[in-house]
């Protein structure tokens, strides 16, 4: 196997900082743990037709993520359309890396079989009309260092 592309439908969701319970046990809040679950089952449907194996541990990869947020309905029309044409980009919370997360932990088993094996992540923010994640995974080629 060498790639895996995967559109997992619907608003993002980020993780959310872990809760506790008194005897200090850590687990994630509701919406997160929903989210996670629905992105994984979703994730594993795609993930099926395509009748492969998961990526190896001892086979490097490489992961891209776009996150395509929707656009709130406050904004005007000018900005509406400067959002869609990427001239301005979601630098507003959640965090980029709070997304990577959900994504990661969603996938680990499932796409690959330890996120150890996870070399190289590249991962944007986008406004879109289709909110959306998409995930692309690759086998990684490492490159030789010229020094």
């Amino acid at each position: 196997m060498t790639s895996v592309f995967l559109t997992i439908h619907g608003e993002p969701v980020s993780a959310g900082r872990p809760r506790f319970t008194r005897q200090g046990h850590a687990y994630d809040p509701a919406k997160s743990r929903s989210y996670k679950h629905m992105f994984r089952l979703e994730a594993g449907k795609q993930f099926a037709e395509l009748h492969q194996k998961p990526f190896s541990v001892d086979q490097p990869i490489e992961i891209y993520i776009a996150i395509y947020r929707p656009i709130q309905k406050s904004v005007s029309k000018a900005e509406r359309t400067r959002r869609l044409l990427g001239e301005h980009m979601p630098v507003v919370k959640p965090d980029t890396d709070n997304y990577v997360k959900i994504v990661l932990d969603s996938l680990n088993g499932l796409i690959w079989d330890d996120d150890r094996a996870i070399c190289h992540i590249d991962a944007w923010k986008y406004y879109s009309d289709d909110p959306r994640v998409e995930v692309i995974v690759k086998k990684m080629v490492p490159k030789v260092n010229q020094t």
